[in-house]
Formats: structure tokens, C-alpha cells, sequence
């Protein structure tokens, strides 16, 4: 549905977006991540036609950007992150002005304005001007402006800002059940939404795409030494001789948030500790057996997961910060 290749745009001698390629598949939610200024928004931009780009192509539907902007701006529902509202009026007549703006048949807008309403939740709200709102429901209203031409492709750009936890569950269930029959590009610097909402993410820094694949694809590639979090109760001395020396181990550190509890008459602490192992090496089954053998208890063992949020520090930190 979508087809960028080699996609630049500059102002001046500022590039913003530098030879970008990617693609996007017909019901795939695509996660679009950078830091600010890494050229996210002009490529939305580029692809709604809100401008051209300087060389390259992007087809969506199949339509050139360069050739085909009206044909392409019929099928494509843009969410900018401040949303095109106008506050003194009312949400009903703003999106029966939408509707006639996007051409839909007059006897079909009341039914695609009621539809709105319900999908995005303003039943209660309908009968306000947008300025009442708070900023959440404008996002809704926002949104119901994107959907309510039935396109094939919606591109969001931070579409759940100013809403609340129930809202933003609310508005990612709804972007996961429009990305089964559409084709959905989400804008987002909130990391988790992302992750739980988007089947394939692409990372751009300064311009560049720096990383794509799915959030499992992405973290398997960050991933440098392995780090397992223990909680053993034993003599510290013997625990951290004995997996010091296991194959594989590289470090085996003490918590500082050792358990405040008095020594049991054993001699035995709950201590805390962290073991790092090389590279690609999960060894939790044989910190197990090591405890075991040792007639140690185990309270707790799990390894440390890679996660979203590192995959993006590690592909956008500035040089001048490592």
C-alpha cells in the first residue's frame, strides 16, 4: 500500500530527510519512531502531500505523490498531532463540514457522522463546540476526522496525546481493529503504545533510517551481554565463588538493596545479586542447576529483557552522549 524509496527532503542546507526507503503492507500497523528533529513529521508531511520531496518517490495506493496528489488525498487519513480543528464549532456541524469537504454523498454523511461519534466515543460530547472540549476529546474529534471518508490509509502523528490511560487503551484498541481491514503508519513517542499497538517499527535518526523489523527483531539485534537478576539465600563468599566461575559468566555483582531481615542460624541471607554472561548466552538453566547442587534457595531468578525504549537509545543516541 505504501512504497518509499530513496525518499530526501532538504530547507536550505538543513536535510531533513535523507534517502529513506521502506515499504508498508496492506493491514499492517507500522510504528514510525525518531527522536525530534529526526525527520518523522516531514515524511508524513511528504506522504499526505503537504509538500513534495526533493528526489526519490513514495507511492501510496499505488498513486505517486508527485503525480497523483487529489487521487491520493482521497484515500489517505491524516491525523497531524495538532489536530485541523476549528474551536467555535460544534462537533457535529465540523464534521458535516468534513464530510462535504471529502465529497461523501449527502445522504450518506449523517450515517458517517453518527458512525464517528460512536467509534470515537463522543456521544457525550456531540452536542458541545469543539473549543469545550477538553483535550482529549479533540483528539477524538480529530481522529473521527481522519476516519470518517472510510480511507484506506491513515497516518497518525501522536494520536493519543492529552488522553488518559482508559482513552489511550480505548484509542489503541480501536488503531488495532481499523489496522486489520487498513493500512496504519503510528507516529508515537510513547515507547510501550507502540510496542503493544504496532507489528513492525521503523527507527530514523537525523534524517537516515536507522533500524527496522518487529519490536522482537529489534531488541534481539540491541542485545549485548545477557543480565540474569538472582535472589538466593546461602553464604554470599560460596554463592558468588561458584558462579563466578561458571562458563559463560562474565560478572556476578551484590545488590545494594540487600533484604533488611536479621541473619537466619544457618547463616544464611537472602542476597541479592546480578550475573552478566557473554553475548547470546542464556545460562538461567544453569544458574538453576548451580543452586540446586548446592543446596541454596532460590526466591527469585529472571533475566533482564531488552525492551523498546533501549532499542531507541542505542539507535538515536548523539555521539557526543556515549
Amino acid at each position: 500500500m505504501i512504497e518509499v524509496e530513496n525518499l530526501s527532503k532538504s530547507f536550505g542546507p538543513n536535510v531533513a530527510v535523507d534517502g529513506i526507503s521502506f515499504d508498508v503492507q496492506k493491514g499492517e500497523i507500522l510504528g514510525f519512531l525518531g527522536p525530534n528533529g529526526a525527520g518523522k513529521t516531514t515524511t508524513m508531511r511528504i506522504l499526505t502531500c503537504y509538500m513534495p520531496a526533493n528526489s526519490g518517490t513514495a507511492k501510496l495506493a499505488g498513486y505517486d505523490t508527485s503525480k497523483d496528489s487529489i487521487e491520493i488525498r482521497k484515500r489517505v487519513g491524516y491525523l497531524p498531532e495538532s489536530a485541523p480543528l476549528y474551536l467555535d464549532m460544534g462537533v457535529i456541524d465540523y464534521l458535516r463540514f468534513i464530510a462535504t469537504v471529502r465529497n461523501i454523498p449527502s445522504q450518506k454523511r449523517n450515517s458517517r457522522i453518527k458512525d464517528m461519534i460512536q467509534v470515537c466515543g463522543l456521544q457525550r460530547e456531540a452536542h458541545k463546540s469543539i473549543g469545550q472540549l477538553s483535550k482529549g476529546y479533540r483528539q477524538r474529534v480529530g481522529l473521527a476526522q481522519t476516519l470518517i471518508h472510510d480511507p484506506d490509509i491513515l497516518i497518525l502523528d501522536e494520536p493519543t496525546t492529552g488522553l488518559d490511560p482508559i482513552q489511550i487503551i480505548e484509542i489503541r484498541d480501536l488503531i488495532k481493529e481499523i489496522g486489520k481491514e487498513k493500512t496504519v503508519i503510528l507516529c508515537s513517542h510513547i515507547l510501550p503504545e507502540v510496542q503493544a499497538t504496532c507489528g513492525r517499527i521503523i527507527i530514523i535518526n537525523k534524517g537516515k533510517l536507522v533500524g527496522t523489523g518487529t519490536p522482537k527483531e529489534l531488541a534481539d539485534r540491541a542485545k549485548g551481554q545477557e543480565t540474569v537478576h538472582m535472589s538466593i539465600r546461602g553464604p554470599l563468599a560460596d554463592i558468588l565463588e561458584k558462579i563466578g566461575k561458571m562458563k559463560h559468566v562474565v560478572e556476578v555483582t551484590v545488590s545494594e538493596e540487600q533484604e533488611d531481615q536479621p541473619e537466619d542460624q544457618d547463616g544464611k541471607d537472602l542476597n541479592r545479586i546480578t550475573v552478566t554472561s557473554e553475548k547470546g548466552k542464556d545460562i538461567r538453566e544453569e544458574l538453576f542447576r548451580c543452586v540446586v547442587k548446592n543446596k541454596w534457595s532460590l526466591t527469585e531468578l529472571w533475566a533482564q529483557a531488552v525492551t523498546l525504549e533501549d532499542v531507541f537509545r542505542q539507535l538515536t543516541c548523539q555521539e557526543e552522549n556515549l
